[in-house]
């Protein structure tokens, strides 16, 4: 009996001995520095919100764990609008922003996003790829905010409920709900329309009770919101290429190390590569799942689209007058 007890004593002494172990070799739970927030006004699986998700979890890992970003999606903080002004006092850390929103205050970057500007998607990344993509980031870095990389959009094109725009006088007199942005709203009234500014949540009632007759987005904002159960014309006319931006609130940044601030730089670039992977097949299944719900596409042709670019070339004078060195250079790009 006492060798009995002697061996459960030894095999007991050796499962604790064995447990100490591998608490004491458990990996560690590591505590963050610093949690910082991410605003994202689309849906979880959304291109630009998988794009931020990304980007945090590079962040997260090439930090190992010291910088954890929380992105939080579906308009958790807010409109855009309101977003850009928790961002001025670090009410936000980070966000992914339509240019649109920021023009208001920052005139110049009129000239990335003018109608009819981009001869296609090429054309509008080799200006955002380099010299002058790299300029603007510098630009919107001396304001609250630090900006970080580019995001895919597509292209904006004009959707209706009951008046399908096949030619530019179908625009006259229709109702189009727009950004808050007054570009938006001088293009809709060059086209003859009347632009009517209300947030991107709205949309939706706002085509079904019939307040306004269409709107304006890429497929994917189109799809995604379910326009299409409200808005079955859809007209290609791609009046505008806005592109998107990652930003950093200048209050965040400077809590930051340089190190670390080369991290985000980096990881934010790399997601910007990313996220355009995800949007140029996200942009493919969305016209095509509109096409199966019924939607009718029209295309407008060459002579119809010139037209239509002629009708805005006086809001290249008004809003980039001070700039129109800058913008004939990023209209050459299309040409190199």
């Amino acid at each position: 009996m006492k060798i009995k007890s002697r061996r459960l004593l030894l095999i007991l002494l050796l499962l604790l001995a064995g447990a100490a172990a591998l608490w004491i070799l458990r990996p560690k739970e590591i505590v963050p520095e610093y949690v910082f927030s991410y605003a994202e006004n689309q849906e979880a699986d959304y291109p630009t919100t998988l794009g931020g998700q990304y980007f945090a979890d590079l962040v997260e890992e090439r930090t190992e764990g010291r910088i954890r970003i929380l992105v939080q999606h579906s308009a958790e903080r807010g409109a855009e609008s309101e977003v850009i002004e928790q961002l001025k006092y670090g009410g936000v850390d980070f966000a992914r922003l339509s240019l649109s929103e920021l023009t208001n205050e920052i005139r110049e970057l009129n000239v990335l996003q003018m109608p009819y500007l981009y001869q296609d998607s090429d054309h509008m990344w080799r200006v955002l790829d380099g010299e002058i993509g790299d300029y603007f980031l510098e630009v919107i870095s001396e304001t609250e905010l630090v900006g970080l990389s580019w995001y895919d959009a597509g292209a904006r094109n004009f959707y209706t409920s009951n008046h399908p725009i096949r030619t530019l006088e179908d625009i006259a007199g229709l109702k189009i709900r727009v950004q808050e942005s007054d570009l938006m709203a001088d293009v809709v009234e060059c086209l003859g329309g009347e632009p009517v500014r209300q947030a991107y949540s709205e949309v939706y009632s706002l085509l079904e009770r019939s307040e306004v007759d269409g709107a304006e987005n890429n497929w994917p904002s189109y799809e995604t919101m379910q326009h299409y159960e409200v808005a079955g014309y859809y007209t290609v006319d791609e009046h505008t290429r806005v592109p998107e931006i990652q930003v950093c609130s200048r209050h965040t940044w400077e809590k930051l190390s340089a190190e670390d601030q080369q991290v985000i730089l980096e990881c934010a670039k790399e997601s910007a590569l990313y996220q355009r992977e995800l949007w140029t097949a996200r942009e493919k299944e969305s016209e095509e799942r509109a096409v199966a719900e019924g939607v009718e596409i029209i295309r407008l042709s060459a002579e119809e689209k010139l037209k239509f670019k002629q009708a805005v070339e006086p809001l290249y004078e008004r809003y980039c007058r001070n700039y129109m060195d800058l913008l004939n250079k990023v209209m050459s790009f299309g040409n190199d």
